[in-house]
């Protein structure tokens, strides 16, 4: 008889207080919840948002499930049914959209709506899948965060960084507080995943997508992409902002999301 390794219990963070269906918000990689404190501080006073820390980073373990988003989603899933959360607007921001995605295809019934920001639905390309295990090799070999250290100034857009230049002292404070460990997890989770354009297309709930103008990660074209794919989306480009634009333009990012809360609870009455 087989023995499956127990998923690990996320770590959980209240950012907004508020009643009824509460917003989940799923961070960036190499970052964890903090990224997702300013816009939930944006959100109206009656939303409540719950950030998660993905497995192996922030303060969560990937304990020793093999790197896939199939067991990121069930693990953030039952973390957040453990907590008393039944159903959720679910939104991801770059690596999270991709577990968003991922719990909205092996746990439909929990995702009322969906938020997409700087990501993108699609898979790796073989060039983008070879780097990021070339990466998460290193990691895990020197243990040490050396390959991720360029990483905050390629996240942010140009006019972050011309006029947000306080943001990068951020990231690179968020980036060292980062495991290599945990990081090489999330690369090889990353690299695996497959192509989830055909979620969007059966997913019944509102959709709200969301892309920096100046995003060069993850561009307009895949946001685009996502929009034309699903049956109820809106889009939403931020004006100066790039791949982290819940960090960038925190208030534009949260207005769309607390429009995609408003549309899903019309649905509900």
């Amino acid at each position: 008889m087989t023995t499956m390794t127990p998923l690990p219990t996320l770590a959980l963070h209240e950012l907004h207080d508020g009643g009824g269906l509460p917003i989940v918000l799923i961070h960036a990689f190499p970052l964890d919840h903090r990224v997702w404190t300013a816009a939930a501080a944006a959100l109206p006073v009656n939303v409540r948002a719950v950030a998660v820390d993905m497995p192996g980073q922030g303060y969560s373990e990937s304990g020793n499930i093999a790197p896939s988003m199939d067991l990121v989603a069930d693990a953030i899933y039952h973390t957040l049914q453990g907590a008393g959360i039944a159903n959720a607007v679910v939104v991801g921001l770059s690596m999270g959209g991709y577990a968003a995605l991922a719990l909205a295809d092996r746990h439909p019934a929990f995702v009322s709506a969906l938020g997409l920001v700087d990501t993108k639905s699609t898979a790796d390309t073989p060039e983008a899948r070879d780097n990021r295990l070339r990466i998460a090799h290193e990691l895990e070999m020197n243990q040490s965060l050396q390959p991720m250290l360029a990483l905050p100034s390629q996240l942010l857009g140009e006019t972050s960084l011309r006029d947000r230049r306080q943001l990068l002292p951020t990231l690179d404070a968020w980036v060292h507080a980062q495991a290599p460990r945990g990081l090489a997890w999330a690369l090889r989770t990353m690299a695996g995943r497959p192509d989830r354009t055909a979620v969007l297309r059966r997913f019944s709930g509102p959709i709200a997508v969301v892309v920096g103008a100046e995003d060069t990660l993850t561009p307009l074209a895949d946001a685009e992409h996502m929009v034309h794919a699903a049956s109820d989306a809106a889009l939403t480009v931020v004006p100066g902002a790039g791949h982290l634009s819940p960090l960038e333009d925190p208030r534009t990012v949260a207005a769309a999301l607390a429009l995609l809360h408003r549309r899903v609870m019309r649905r509900h009455r």
